[in-house]
Formats: structure tokens, sequence, C-alpha cells
């Protein structure tokens, strides 16, 4: 008998895979872009608001899929079983590249330009271009360099056992919650801001409508709180999935929108928007003026550590998604193998890892985002859509949260969806096509591998 996946997550480790997930390369990086896009502070943090509202109601929905099909794979497995094998798999493949590999990608360079306050050589925009297509740039500095080496290790930590990987990402997420809330404590306490700040405006970067703009940035918002659904993708090894799985989801998302409100309250209390704008490292920024001398290095090096609890986490979720898929014989074949002795997905770990490796040699921050946004904002809707057909099933489980509110609770997350991709569609229209053609790709590469099932060989 082939060896399988074990069911050791408690619903501790559960909720610390969605508050690690969560609390990452979003809430460090995105509020100096909001600040240019709507240029007020109270729209900032009400963007902020409304995205915990979606993410919530999503959690709401994905719990009650997860009670009734506890198996790994999270979107794979609910748009299989609502919509079909198609859609199954390309929601599998795109989690693939923008589910989990860009998001990691995007990680590690939020990590190494936090390390830049140390050493600017890290930092990845000076990294040279070595090489130029048609397509874009090909970087490779000590930015890159240091974000796919650290991706790195932490693939070879989850090859050796989810027990180990499960443990280092309970303490990284345990020391990233200490460090917010030390960073947050002090810096209303001891910290040289100003509430003034909050009364001042910034001249807008965008030439768009502001309501549009805001279901814009709603997208990069949504990318931040991505990671409410991160359980759902490790379902098949959390201990009593019925009654974990909506508490680790439900109860991680409402801790990481208390963190991310009073997070965006100290960067505004620290930095005016009209200096926020397009900084990138926003919480190395607020750390440095907060705490002048040695204290805004300290909480710079520790926030970048904290980094690391989003990327070990993501590392460890994403290769059952595709383990889930090769099951099937929707993927390559050799994902489905688990490792003998540890127990793990060993080639799914290390196709996500060269899948990383790849994006963070070729793609720009922002970029990333974006097409990172709008691709889980589309599959995480058809997910939810999928709620309306599932729920005929016979003996299908009801989750009373969301039974009492149906279709109140999907419908606020089917709206929103729809504003944020038709808004990043208009203005957004370079992300949007590379999201729509990787689905394109998705589907091709569907019918490629049900033609060599079909001639009878393994892919």
């Amino acid at each position: 008998m082939p060896p399988s996946l074990k069911r050791e997550l408690t619903t501790f480790s559960a909720m610390a895979l969605v508050v690690a997930n969560m609390i990452g390369t979003g809430i460090f990086t995105t509020t100096g872009f909001l600040a240019g896009d709507l240029g007020r502070s109270s729209l900032v943090l009400a963007i902020w608001v409304v995205g915990g509202i979606v993410a919530v109601a999503g959690c709401l929905v994905y719990a009650e899929l997860g009670i009734n099909l506890p198996r790994s794979g999270g979107e794979y497995v609910y748009l299989r079983e609502a919509w079909g094998p198609v859609w199954g798999f390309i929601s599998g493949w795109v989690s693939f590249l923008a589910g989990f590999s860009a998001p990691i990608a995007a990680g590690g360079l939020a990590f190494a330009a936090y390390l830049s306050y140390f050493f600017p050589s890290l930092s990845p925009s000076s990294s040279g271009a070595l090489l130029r297509s048609g397509v874009g740039w090909i970087h490779l500095g000590n930015g890159q360099i240091l974000a796919v080496a650290v991706i790195g290790v932490f693939a070879v930590v989850n090859i050796v056992g989810l027990r180990l990987a499960a443990n280092i990402q309970n303490m990284l997420t345990l020391l990233k919650i200490g460090v917010l809330s030390v960073f947050l404590g002090l810096a209303f306490v001891v910290g040289h801001g100003n509430w003034q700040h909050f009364s001042q405006t910034a001249v807008r970067t965008s030439p768009h409508d502001l309501a549009l703009q805001f279901a814009v940035s709603l997208t990069f918002v949504m990318f931040a709180y991505s990671g409410w659904n991160a359980a759902t993708y490790v379902a098949e090894e959390i201990r009593n999935p019925e009654r974990s799985l909506p508490l680790a989801l439900v109860g991680g998302t409402l801790l990481v929108i208390v963190f991310y409100l009073a997070c965006n309250v100290a960067f505004i209390y620290a930095i005016p928007l009209e200096k926020l704008k397009g900084v990138l490292p926003v919480g190395s920024e607020a750390a440095r003026v907060l705490f002048v001398g040695r204290g805004g290095a300290i909480f710079s090096g520790m926030m970048a550590a904290a980094l690391l609890s989003c990327i070990s986490a993501m590392v460890i979720v994403g290769p059952r998604v595709y383990y889930a898929m090769a099951q099937d014989g929707c993927f390559f074949g050799s994902a489905a193998r688990v490792h003998p002795r540890f127990h793990t997905p060993v080639f799914a770990i290390l196709f996500q890892t060269v899948a990383t490796a790849a994006l963070i040699i070729t793609g720009t921050f922002e970029a990333l985002i974006y097409y990172v946004g709008f691709m889980l904002v589309l599959f995480a809707a058809l997910a939810t859509a999928g709620i309306f057909k599932l729920r005929k099933r016979h003996h299908w489980r009801k989750l009373p949260a969301v039974d009492r509110f149906f279709p109140l609770v999907p419908a606020v997350f089917l709206v929103a969806s729809f504003g944020m991709l038709i808004s990043t569609i208009r203005f957004r229209p370079t992300e949007s096509f590379l999201g729509l053609l990787t689905v394109c790709c998705g589907a091709g590469l569907y019918w490629w591998t049900s033609l060599r099932s079909r001639n009878g060989r393994r892919v």
C-alpha cells in the first residue's frame, strides 16, 4: 500500500496557517500604493474594513464546503465537484502559478526589500537586468538570489516532514504576532508619530474615478487578505476537520482583520499619506520614523523575520493542491508521490520551488500583486458560486452561520468579486490578460493530460 498523508494538524496549527498566510507581504507592502490611489486616510482604513468583511463571507462559505468535502486541495476540490473536472483542473493550475508560486515569489522579494534597510544591495529594484526579451526583463541581483535561497530552505524543511514544518510554522507565526503586538503597543506609547496625519490628504497618483479606483484597489487589499482559505488546502491532514476547519478559517481571519486595521493606523500615525505614496517596505519606514535610532533598525529586522512565516505557510499549503490534482490524473503524476519515510509530497514541493524561483527573477512586485489578486478573486468567486449547486445534494451539511443568512453570505463575496474583476480588467488590462491567458493555458494542459490518459500513458 503506497504511503499517504497523515492527520497531524491541530486546530491551533490550522489557524496558524491561516494567520501566517494572511499576515505577510500584503500588509507590509500595500499601504504605500493605496495612499497614492485613494488619497485620504479614511478611505485607506475603510478599504481594509471592506476587504475584511468580504474575506469573512468567503471564510464562512469555504467552511461549509470544507466540512462536506474534507480533502486537501481547496478550490480544486470545490470547483471540480461543483462545475466539473475541467474547472477543477484549471483552478489547480492557477493555484500552481498565481495562487502560491507568485505570492511566495512576492514574499521573497519583500523579505529582501526589508533586509535592504541594512544591506542596500539586497533591494530587488537594484538588481541588474541580464536579459531582455519580448515579454519583459530577467532580473538577477542579490535580492533575487536571497529570495530564491530562502524559499529553497523552506522547501527542504517541508520535504523532511510536515510535523517539523508545522512546528517551525507555529514558532514563526507566534514570532510574527509578537513582533506586531510589540510594534503596535510601542508605536502609540513611545512612537514619534502625529495624529494630525489623519486629517491630511495626498495628491492622488491614479487618474481614475475614485469609486472605480476603490474597486481596483480592493483587489490589492484582497491580495493582503489572501490566505483566509489556507486551512482548506490541508483539510485532509487536519484532525477533526468538521470542528477545526470553521474555527481555523473564521477565527484566524477575524484576528488578522484587527491586526490589519491597527497596523494601518500605526503606519499613517507615523508617516503622512503624501510621504507614504509608493513606499514598498512601509513597515520598515514607519518603524524608522516611530523609533529613531536603533529602534527602527530592530523592528525592520523583526518585520523581515516575520515575513518568513508567510513564505513558510504557503510553501506548506501549495503542494497539497498539486498532490490532490495528481491523484486525479490532472497534474504531473510524480506530484502524487509521497516520500516513504517523511510522508510528504516531495515532487509537488519541488515543482513549486522551481516555479517560484522562475517568477522571482522575471516579475516585478506590483505586477505580481495585481496578477495574483485578479486570479485569486476570480477562482474564489467561482468556488463560492458553487455552493448554490452543491447545497442541493442529499445529506449536505449546512453550516448554521451560512444557513441563517443564506444567500446573503455568498452574495456579499460574489458582488464584491464581480466589482473587483470588472474594474481590474478595465484599469489593469495587462495583468488581467495574463491572468486569462493562464486560464487558457490551464484548459490546454487539461486537454493534453486527458489525451495522454486516454492513450494509457501516465503524465
